[in-house]
């Protein structure tokens, strides 16, 4: 064999691996993790409900224009939102999709799936839940809970709490309906694309993401635009590390209830403490180095929903992502995949959240401490204390799966 053909070789074993075969959850956790650290090293935390926010707003405030009117919440979007380019949380969703989708493009995993009939009216069902969830929670998965925790927040563990139960009650449910409910099981279809045209998909969506980055950093005028160059290729990389791996938090939720499988919640720990570790780095003494004059400060990320609002927000969220069939950040790299139902929740995520939310700003009520207190977890017990306290949470956490996983009795019964 020649070594042109042994590097040919190589090239297509290289090509297999990074584009085609699923990644391991372990190493996808940790690749997500780093990529978390990045973004909020580069300028911000990401997260999936910003941009889902800021899409519903834009669909609330075209309707507002069109039917003319200012009274209720309608009086919320008199002026038009930020644009879908400009927000940053929206950039983050635009890359976090655009990546999913080369990831998908890449490994032939491309089509249009439709889901039957019931499986369609769940999604608006599971949209409003987890739009209103979110809101009430501070964030979604992402930022309500893992990033949350990850950036140092106990508000993060209130909606872990409320995730729990609503998965479980959710699992219930969907045992219930897999019984009794037969009406609506018609309709699915896959309509597939040859492999030559989804390939040339994935690489025009590489192309239209180094371009938009590009013309984001050659922006004189601004710091904040030139900023977001960086801040879409990281979230593209998430994005196409999370549908190379499936990777959804809520399945680390859902599988130890539901097979006693505990290896996505494992990988959920571990992306979690590098995380904490990495914004511990971050943060530490970020004042003094910064003159107060951060993006990331410390309470960055860190929400006045500690209490009653994050435990029924990840309650509710929880609940609404079992219907859905995937969480914030995996609704999304979903629907680059092609999932139509998740790309029916998408809208009724936006907009529920949209209306709750700019209700919520509206009232002033987290910040008049209606939803739950603000609780930087350092200002309490310092970095080195609060990283000890999420690393015994976590060891305690995997102690249960595990343990859950041989034994079975946490599993909840058909």
């Amino acid at each position: 064999m020649s070594e042109q053909s042994i590097f040919v070789g190589k090239l297509r074993g290289l090509y297999k691996i990074m584009c085609q075969t699923e990644w391991n959850a372990t190493v996808t956790g940790l690749v997500v993790g780093f990529f978390s650290v990045m973004i909020m090293a580069w300028w911000r935390p990401w997260g999936a409900v910003g941009a889902l926010r800021n899409w519903g707003d834009w669909i609330m405030y075209g309707i507002t224009s069109l039917l003319g009117t200012d009274a209720g919440f309608f009086a919320f979007y008199e002026e038009a939102p930020r644009s879908i380019l400009v927000s940053s949380g929206s950039v983050i969703g635009v890359g976090f999709v655009l990546g999913a989708f080369v990831s998908a493009c890449l490994g032939k995993e491309f089509a249009l799936r439709i889901p039957p009939y019931r499986e369609m009216v769940k999604a608006g069902i599971a949209g409003i839940l987890m739009g209103i969830g979110a809101s009430l929670a501070g964030g979604c998965n992402v930022g309500g809970f893992y990033n949350a925790i990850g950036n140092l927040g106990a508000n993060g563990f209130s909606m872990m709490l409320g995730l729990i139960v609503g998965v479980v009650l959710g699992l219930k449910l969907l045992y219930l309906e897999m019984e009794h409910l037969s009406w609506g099981d018609g309709g699915a279809k896959t309509i597939s694309f040859p492999a030559l045209v989804v390939t040339l998909l994935g690489t025009g969506a590489v192309c239209l993401l180094v371009w938009k980055a590009y013309t984001y950093s050659i922006d004189e005028d601004s710091d904040y635009l030139a900023s977001l160059s960086g801040i879409i290729l990281i979230a593209a990389a998430l994005g196409y590390s999370m549908q190379r791996g499936r990777w959804c938090m809520v399945q680390g939720f859902r599988e130890p209830h539901m097979t006693g499988d505990c290896t996505m919640a494992k990988s959920v720990m571990l992306s979690i403490l590098v995380v904490a570790i990495g914004a511990a780095v971050l943060k530490y003494e970020v004042p003094m180095r910064t003159e107060g004059e951060a993006v990331l400060a410390p309470i960055n990320y860190i929400r006045g929903t500690f209490g009653w609002a994050g435990v029924l927000g990840g309650f509710l969220f929880g609940l609404g992502a079992m219907f859905a069939g995937g969480c914030g950040s995996g609704t999304l790299w979903r629907v680059g995949e092609g999932q139509v139902k998740l790309m029916l929740v998408v809208p009724f995520f936006a907009v529920s959240t949209s209306i709750v939310t700019a209700w919520f700003r509206d009232n002033d009520f987290e910040a008049d401490g209606v939803l739950g207190k603000y609780v930087y977890l350092p200002d309490y017990l310092g970095h080195g204390y609060t990283l000890l306290l999420i690393a015994v949470f976590l060891l305690v956490w995997y102690l249960i799966v595990t343990w859950n996983e041989e034994s079975n009795k946490l599993i909840v019964p058909m």
